[in-house]
């Protein structure tokens, strides 16, 4: 790829080294990835042992939506490296992190000692949480949002492969960026694929609007979705399930990585099922959401991500099945509008 800018010709660079792609991913993070996150360079902060086995390049938070932030476990490589000798091990390690509650709970202590006493980092926390409580804050989103961010700067050509593998891990967890640089002398211009804004929902370039997104045959289930949730949040989607069948016995339910859509003639909605809560995403202007929704909290999307789900939508994020009637009501709605009632 090369990139014609104004006339100017930018070409593409490789990174000699690891460590100088770090340093741009570092000083350009919240260029790259944008203004609601907060990166923590882990190599200058974090001893080995805090993770056990392994020390990430960094730890990402992304606040972007405050109903719902992401903390992921950031390891930059470069795309040349062997996959099965050095990105496959350093990976797993991660997983093993993830599933250590005495580990978790030690990353928990550090990132409130560096967050707490780095003014900067303080005060960047302090802007997304407010009054909230910081230690509270970090151990609630290591426990409920456990996210690999792999960004290299190439394609990792089996990454397809052992997502569809190992579904459970590498599907679920693991989340690529393809970070780029391309130069023109002094000035410098870098691509991301795919953009930050859609990431946690998919990955490459097809929307989730699209029909070439879904698979139809997807190797992922209502299981896999419902693996790691709370009680709560099963019930919440048993009786997503039992209303799309009262409602409308022809339309499904298609599992796919990020999401459960449900689907008549078109996606109506996207479902995500989260630890602790369920994001229903309604292909509907968020004006009429908000008349239909009360008592659950509705998420604006930037236009980016509406974009990508291929018309105005917005999120309700459902916590327990309390006012579930107005849940319901969005529901019967989205089928009228398409369409696609019975």
């Amino acid at each position: 790829m090369t990139i014609i800018l104004n006339g100017t010709r930018f070409e593409p660079q490789r990174y000699p080294s690891e460590k100088e792609f770090e340093n741009d991913i570092v000083a350009s993070s919240r260029l790259l990835f944008g203004g609601s996150t907060v990166y923590i360079d882990a190599k200058k902060k974090i001893e080995s042992k805090t993770l056990g086995a392994a020390v990430p390049d960094g730890f990402f938070f992304d606040f972007s939506d405050s109903t719902d932030p992401q903390f992921y476990v950031v390891e930059v490589e470069l795309s040349e490296h062997n996959f099965y000798g050095h990105v496959f091990p350093q990976i797993t390690k991660f997983f093993a992190f993830f599933n250590n509650v005495r580990l978790q709970k030690s990353l928990v202590d550090k990132l409130f000692s560096i967050v707490d006493t780095d003014p900067k980092l303080r005060t960047e926390f302090r802007r997304h949480l407010g009054h909230s409580e910081l230690y509270k804050f970090l151990s609630d989103v290591v426990e409920s949002s456990q996210n690999i961010l792999l960004i290299a700067d190439g394609p990792i050509e089996e990454l397809a492969e052992i997502a569809q593998t190992y579904a459970d891990t590498w599907g679920r967890m693991v989340r690529f960026l393809e970070v780029r640089r391309f130069t023109h002398g002094q000035d410098v211009i870098f691509t991301i694929v795919p953009d930050f804004e859609t990431l946690q929902y998919t990955e490459g370039d097809k929307g989730a609007g699209s029909e070439a997104a879904e698979e139809e045959t997807s190797p992922y289930s209502e299981d896999f979705h419902l693996e790691n949730a709370t009680p709560a949040v099963q019930e919440i989607y048993r009786r997503i399930k039992e209303a799309v069948s009262s409602i409308d016995p022809a339309l499904v339910l298609n599992p796919q990585k990020y999401y459960i859509s449900i689907k008549g003639a078109k996606n109506m909605a996207f479902i995500q099922l989260r630890k602790k809560k369920v994001r229903f995403i309604a292909m509907m202007p968020e004006a009429r959401i908000r008349d239909l929704v009360r008592n659950h909290p509705v998420v604006s999307l930037s236009p980016g991500v509406q974009t990508f789900y291929n018309g105005p939508c917005a999120a309700v994020v459902i916590a327990d099945t309390t006012h579930f009637q107005e849940i319901e009501s969005l529901m019967r709605e989205l089928v009228t509008c398409s369409g696609h009632a019975a």
